[in-house]
């Protein structure tokens, strides 16, 4: 598949210090489309759906907002807090600005806590949803599907 400008534009805006310090990418140094097109096969190998991953995301972030800062135990399933720093953060695909909100899931085993945990911001979650783009590898927001599938009970 070949890189189009926006795609091309978006890469570029990835790439450490333009959005963020660390960047998107991490240390990956494949082109955006092949990221994402091996996420993409990976989520096929492991039957699942983005829509359906994202909902769930979606869902856990929004229930886990009413706990304002503090952990809130979602469907006896989940730990789940949402914070929200000041500032705003601009997609890299240009559409769109999204506050810098971060979720932490963890998964409980038995009713208890397992440290099993996932991270993510609004901004990932975006990333997902629309352009099923998990981040690259050694970015600090990067989700790996296999780990995100098995806290996510998928």
């Amino acid at each position: 598949m070949k890189m189009t400008p926006e795609y091309q534009k978006a890469q570029q805006n990835m790439q450490a210090g333009v959005i963020t310090a660390d960047g998107f990418l991490g240390d990956d140094r494949r082109p955006l489309l092949d990221i994402i097109e091996h996420d993409e096969e990976t989520m096929k190998e492991l039957d699942l759906d983005f829509e359906i991953l994202t909902a769930r995301m979606r869902y856990l972030m929004e229930e886990g907002r009413k706990g304002l800062g503090e952990p809130v135990t979602i469907d006896n399933k989940w730990i789940v807090r949402v914070d929200e720093a000041r500032g705003y953060l601009p997609s890299p695909f240009e559409d769109g600005i999204f506050r810098k909100v971060n979720a932490e899931v963890e998964l409980l085993v038995d009713g208890k806590a397992s440290g099993k945990t996932l991270v993510y911001t609004e901004m990932s979650l975006h990333l997902i949803e629309k352009y099923h783009f998990f981040e690259g590898k050694g970015s600090p927001f990067r989700l790996e599907p296999l780990h995100a599938k098995a806290i996510l009970g998928l």
